[in-house]
């Protein structure tokens, strides 16, 4: 079929300016917000495959075993088994919600892939429809992106702020939310004017109840099928000899006033400083009444070790044997500059020495007595008699051994198990 030319304008005053019923074809009716609709369905794909992958290692770890970790901005690639932004910020506790109720907790990522799901249908939807694009549905997009723009701004916060690593996978997510949100804003500005001031309330509630309804059925079959252990309860294995020794070897930490535990570490361990982070983020050191017992992996002082593991760990146990009543600053001071320290001990661990007596000077004339050294000895006879295994950190709950692979994930899940499987009690204190 064909159309006359024209140059002048047949209709009369006041007519409507696009025409009710367009001509049949996928994206007839978006006009000049074509291209920015196209683009949010773009950006949705791409966040819906950033978030599947980081999902999908996320639930590869459900098994409680080691495994890699893609980091990678291109979705799929860059698979690691060491340290990683990506795993640094999966451990953390900010990657998941609920983790009392569920072992790990339900993932972030999880939500937005359905989040993301959910766009690309609804900017398919909308690309396959004959109606005339105008503001109110544009104005309906602009308000759906926004949610995961308003989350990748947050997210982007704490990961800088409060874990202090930066996930490759993540970021792919904060520039496919960004992206899908400018382009909403601009398919806004070039839609049709509406043909009615009134807002079509009742078709946002029901195309935002399509939206929860993504949410809902994706973390519902998560929970129905995320799988338990037993071990999460009874732990793996148990103290042989828990109290402590006329040298006063344990070190409080925290004012919890819940369940006795002891938590065993390397000051210089990275592992421990992840393990203590997590600790706090889940206010567990404030359900549990913990006791550390110094297990530095140094070779300086540590029969157990061939080579350092962390080189200096021997001389901040010392120090924070020496000043039992500053020995969680003397911790966190080591948390926070551990590289550093174990930069300095691997040329002179005299010069770490020193630099530790001078950061805090109550330390002279105690750091490298025989005296210390001595507490130190039996700090790791203590491990031996309890036959414990060379790694840190270790956590103990009452008698029982939290496992090692739920001192990640699982951690507080685990530890809300052994409290209520024991005899718990309320918790008041404050986070370490």
């Amino acid at each position: 079929m064909t159309t006359p030319m024209s140059f002048d304008d047949p209709r009369p005053d006041g007519a409507p300016r696009y025409p009710a019923n367009p001509p049949a074809g996928g994206g007839a009716g978006l006009g000049a917000s074509k291209v920015w609709v196209f683009l949010i369905g773009v950006g949705s794909i791409l966040g819906l495959l950033f978030a599947a992958v980081s999902t999908s290692d996320f639930i590869s770890h459900l098994d409680r075993q080691v495994h890699s970790i893609h980091c990678s901005f291109i979705p799929g690639a860059g698979a690691e088994i060491g340290e990683s932004g990506c795993r640094t910020v999966m451990m953390s506790p900010y990657s998941s919600m609920f983790r009392d109720s569920i072992w790990g907790g339900l993932p972030i990522s999880l939500l937005a892939v359905a989040v993301f799901a959910y766009l690309v249908m609804h900017t398919g939807r909308t690309i396959l429809s004959n109606k005339t694009f105008t503001k109110h549905e544009s104005l309906y997009l602009v308000l759906a992106t926004l949610l995961p723009a308003l989350m990748a701004v947050i997210y982007a916060t704490i990961a800088i702020t409060k874990i202090g690593a930066v996930c490759k996978l993540c970021v792919g997510i904060y520039f496919s939310s960004g992206l899908v949100f400018l382009s909403a804003v601009l398919a806004h500005m070039n839609a049709a004017p509406a043909t009615s001031s009134q807002l079509p309330t009742p078709q946002y509630a029901k195309q935002f109840g399509e939206g929860v309804l993504y949410v809902a059925i994706l973390a519902i079959f998560y929970v129905m099928f995320v799988p338990t252990s037993d071990k999460s309860e009874k732990g793996c294995g148990t103290l042989v000899k828990k109290e402590d020794p006329s040298s006063g070897i344990m070190i409080p930490l925290g004012r919890g006033k819940g369940p006795s535990a002891i938590a065993v570490v390397d000051p210089l361990c990275p592992a421990c400083k992840g393990f203590d982070d997590r600790m706090r983020a889940g206010g567990l050191y404030e359900k549990l009444s913990i006791e550390g017992v110094l297990f530095p992996l140094d070779a300086n002082c540590n029969w157990m070790v061939k080579e350092s593991l962390h080189p200096g760990a021997c001389a901040v146990s010392e120090a924070m044997l020496c000043d039992r009543e500053g020995a969680e600053e003397i911790l966190d001071y080591a948390f926070a500059h551990q590289e550093e320290l174990r930069d300095i001990a691997k040329q002179d661990d005299a010069k770490l020495r020193q630099k530790l007596e001078n950061q805090f000077p109550k330390l002279k004339g105690c750091l490298g007595s025989p005296k210390i050294k001595n507490q130190v000895n039996k700090s790791l006879k203590w491990a031996v008699s309890n036959a414990l295994p060379v790694l840190t950190p270790q956590l103990f709950i009452g008698d029982k051994r939290v496992c090692d692979e739920d001192t990640d994930l699982g951690l507080e899940y685990t530890v809300d198990k052994m409290i209520n499987g024991g005899s718990s009690s309320s918790s008041s204190g404050r986070h370490r």
